[in-house]
């Protein structure tokens, strides 16, 4: 009865939340490809739920994605064959081209947050912050 109240994008963002964690889980236990495939799979239907499978198709699959695509998803494979470091090394750099355009709204974002707020309106982490917050999100 609970799973009715929640729509697909709060599932959505559950799942990813778990990929996640299944995924630093397995950095923490040496490279498990198995905990690390896992966390790519929750991580990749959690996003695709969260925005919806049309514009996950469409952001993946712009001219300008296609190097972190394409890196991401090499990187899965080689963690699904045995070799999970290879396979990270490759899914960081995806994941970097891939979600760098979302660090502004990040910023706007951890700049809300009581603490870590105050010390991002620090004079020279704010000018950081402040060159990309004009910027629009990609999706």
């Amino acid at each position: 009865q609970f799973l009715v109240f929640l729509g697909d994008a709060e599932i959505g963002l559950g799942l990813t939340g778990f990929g996640v964690f299944f995924s630093i889980l397995g950095i923490i236990f040496f490279f498990d490809k198995g905990l690390l495939a896992m966390g790519n799979i929750l991580f990749i239907s959690g996003v695709s739920l969260t925005i919806g499978p049309k514009s996950t198709m469409q952001f993946f699959m712009k001219r300008q994605n296609y190097k972190g695509t394409i890196s991401f998803g090499s990187g899965f494979f080689f963690v699904v064959i045995g070799w999970p470091i290879i396979g990270m090394i490759l899914e960081a750099y995806g994941f970097v081209v891939l979600f760098s355009g979302f660090w502004p709204t990040l910023a706007v974002f951890l700049q809300r947050i009581p603490i870590l707020g105050w010390v991002l309106q620090q004079p020279a982490i704010r000018s950081f912050f402040d060159r990309y917050r004009g910027r629009r999100v990609p999706v």
